[in-house]
Order: C-alpha cells, then structure tokens, then sequence
C-alpha cells in the first residue's frame, strides 16, 4: 500500500476549473494504477476517473468525460486530476486511491486511499 495526500479541492462557480493532485509515497507508487472518486452528501461514493501506472490506459465516467483529464507524473509520485466546465453536481469530496491492478481500482477496491479534499461548486 502506498500513503496518498490529496490537495486543490476549493470553491468554485460553475463553469470554472479546478485542479486536483495526489502524492503518493513509496517508491512503488510510480508502478501503482490510480484514480479518483467522489461522494456528494447523502450519495454513494461514484467513479470519476483512473489511469494506468503507465497512463497508456484511462478511463472516465460518463458524467464527466470530455470535461475532466486525468494525468500523472511519475517523476513526482503525483496523479492530477483537471477539472474544467465544472457543474453544481460535480460537488463532493473527491477521493484518489492506488492499487497494483488497474482493475481494481477503477472497480473501486483498491487498497490505498487518501483522505478526500472538498470539492464546492456554486450556481
């Protein structure tokens, strides 16, 4: 398991951006896949994005594909997460997570997780 530190989260109108980063300790977390989730109040947490640990496979959900891009930097252990056109539905706490299998973190098990940075979008 790897130890993940997200930031960027913050308030914003609709239709602006934001950027999120996650840093993940260890020196494996360069081979680790990643992704993000969220969780509105009172809503299951839902897939947003993951990424291979190479980035050569990504995937998104329907809500937010062509809106929000996923990247990483293994040079700096960090996964970023760009949100762009961002509407009031997109509010939450998003949430990275790490694991070896890119399938299980795109399924939702994967076996690191950070501690979520608050995400609040304003009509």
């Amino acid at each position: 398991q790897v130890h993940l530190v997200e930031s960027g989260g913050g308030l914003v109108q609709a239709g602006g951006s934001l950027r999120l980063s996650c840093v993940g300790s260890g020196r494996t977390f360069s081979h680790y896949a990643a992704g993000w989730f969220r969780q509105a109040p009172g809503k299951e947490r839902e897939f947003v994005a993951a990424v291979s640990w190479a980035g050569a496979t990504a995937q998104y959900a329907d809500s937010v594909n062509g809106r929000f891009t996923l990247s990483r930097d293994n040079a700096k252990n960090t996964v970023y997460l760009q949100m762009n056109g961002l509407k009031p539905e997109d509010a939450g706490v998003y949430y990275c997570c790490a694991d070896s299998t890119y399938m299980v973190v795109s399924g939702g098990s994967a076996g690191s997780w950070g501690q979520g940075t608050q995400v609040t979008v304003s009509s």
